[in-house]
């Protein structure tokens, strides 16, 4: 590992917990639907996800669901042993809204249990000495809510949203001080009404075969706004009435891909495919306002901000979370060669997004049909060009992580060299990005355990301990676990 070079010629070696500063946190990050189970018991509510995996088995790989995930509603004091073994300082999760509110709103109900569970889960932690970053939403809508009026397609959900937000800050605020409101608009808003791949499966208008509903030209510029107006109203709620007592944080959690022309003809395809993902949900909430170039090819479909409402969602946030991967490269598209409708999302960011360039992928890959492939210099790109770009913001990592392909071979799964390498090479680039100057403060591995990888299912596994699926959910340690505890510890 030590000493190996990277793309650029450069060598990269074993980095150090000591490189970063005193005060720098590491961690983990989770998410509800994807880690807790018990999904119908102790009052809980459905999700989308809850419904989404019912009544769609076939939309998942391997035709699973979260019901049961990896039980750390159960075990969660087992999984909080193995973060402080580890040498984590803190862990990222989220709660379920539904787990707290059956049927979305406080009108329908607070359930007792699930505000139990998480203080039994957030007083666990920290007699551990591991600190809570809580995310209050992670894609799990409340079901009740998208029945009664489509979930984030339509403005009540603001309201309803802020509820949720107020409910948790007053349960859980004197032990929480750090919040993040949302997790990835734009995977969710993407994934769930552009291609319909995700929970509530909408949009893909272009296949027939996959079309449950939904209009991708208008749809996700609708979720996606409303999305802003929620975290804001949220933000709105914290600050105004909780943070000076509780003496918190909150932000927000973006992904970021980072993006390289296909070639010198298509520096505006790689410009777009920013303004399209990242910009599209960090600009408003730095400038109040979205980017130019939105506005200039979406036109009438991308809902407008009021001036009150433009007020309220600038600067919203004290800290920013980012969620970085991969890299693609970005080729542009005519109009006149794009297969998609008229007025659809994807005709409007008019780029080709891929890993490889030329049957050559930008970095490496478990499989070569993977859509990860390791470019750690990216994420010191990124991280340069959200500082220049976006007045210099206070920055978490709150998620980076590397997958394996599920497989009989245990003990290859176990020795997971492919995952140190990743973690070992972006962390290197994240120091460089702290000395350059990059206001960053904590890093989150995703994820500490094997879990459900929304439409893949069991059949990716994220985890630094190997989940045995097959054998009670039985926990094993994989040797990116034991690195990282040496990284921490020595």
């Amino acid at each position: 590992m030590a000493n190996e070079v990277n793309n650029n010629g450069q060598r990269i070696d074993m980095i150090k917990r000591s490189s970063f500063p005193e005060d720098f946190v590491f961690g983990t990050a989770s998410s509800a639907y994807q880690y807790e189970g018990d999904a119908f018991k102790d009052g809980k509510g459905p999700s989308t996800w809850d419904a989404y995996t019912h009544k769609h088995p076939e939309r998942i790989v391997d035709h699973s669901n979260g019901d049961k995930a990896v039980d750390e509603y159960h075990r969660y004091k087992e999984d909080v042993a193995l973060m402080k073994n580890i040498g984590f300082g803190v862990y990222r999760f989220s709660i379920a809204w539904t787990r707290i509110l059956p049927l979305g709103k406080l009108s329908g109900g607070v359930n007792k249990d699930g505000i139990e569970y998480y203080h039994n889960l957030i007083d666990e932690l920290l007699a551990n000495g591991i600190k809570p970053y809580v995310t209050l939403f992670h894609w799990d809508v409340p079901e009740a809510l998208e029945i009664e009026y489509g979930g984030f397609l339509n403005r009540q959900i603001v309201e309803h949203f802020q509820e949720f937000a107020e409910l948790c800050f007053k349960e859980f605020g004197n032990k929480v001080k750090h919040w993040i409101t949302f997790n990835e608009q734009f995977i969710y808003t993407f994934k769930s009404y552009v291609v319909g791949e995700y929970a509530q499966g909408r949009g893909a208008e272009w296949d027939k075969s996959r079309y449950l509903g939904g209009n991708s030209a208008t749809e996700p510029y609708i979720v996606g706004h409303n999305s802003i107006l929620a975290h804001a109203a949220a933000v709105n709620v914290y600050k105004t009435k909780y943070q000076e007592e509780q003496k918190g944080e909150i932000g927000i959690t973006l992904e970021a891909t980072w993006y390289v022309p296909y070639s010198d003809s298509d520096p505006y395809a790689a410009y777009r495919a920013f303004e399209f993902s990242l910009n599209w949900f960090l600009h408003p909430i730095v400038h109040g306002y979205y980017p130019i170039t939105m506005k200039a090819l979406v036109g009438e479909r991308l809902p407008k901000f009021t001036n009150e409402e433009s007020i309220l969602i600038t600067n919203s946030f004290d800290f920013l979370g980012i969620n970085y991967y991969t890299a693609n490269y970005a080729k542009h598209n005519s109009n006149s060669s794009s297969s998609y409708p008229e007025g659809s999302y994807l005709r409007d960011v008019n780029a080709t997004l891929s890993t490889d360039r030329d049957g050559v992928p930008i970095g490496p890959k478990v499989r070569p049909s993977s859509w990860l492939a390791a470019y750690p210099q990216g994420l010191k790109k990124l991280l340069l060009y959200i500082k220049k770009t976006y007045k210099d913001p206070v920055i978490y990592i709150t998620e980076n992580g590397y997958f394996d392909y599920d497989s009989p071979n245990v003990d290859e799964l176990l020795r997971d060299e492919g995952r140190i390498k990743y973690f070992n090479d972006h962390l290197y680039y994240l120091r460089e990005a702290i000395e350059a100057g990059v206001r960053v403060r904590g890093y989150f591995a995703w994820s500490l355990l094997d879990n459900f990888e929304w439409a893949n299912g069991y059949s990716m596994r994220f985890g630094l301990i190997y989940v045995d699926f097959k054998n009670n959910l039985e926990r094993i340690q994989k040797d990116s676990a034991k690195w990282f505890h040496n990284f921490l510890t020595t």
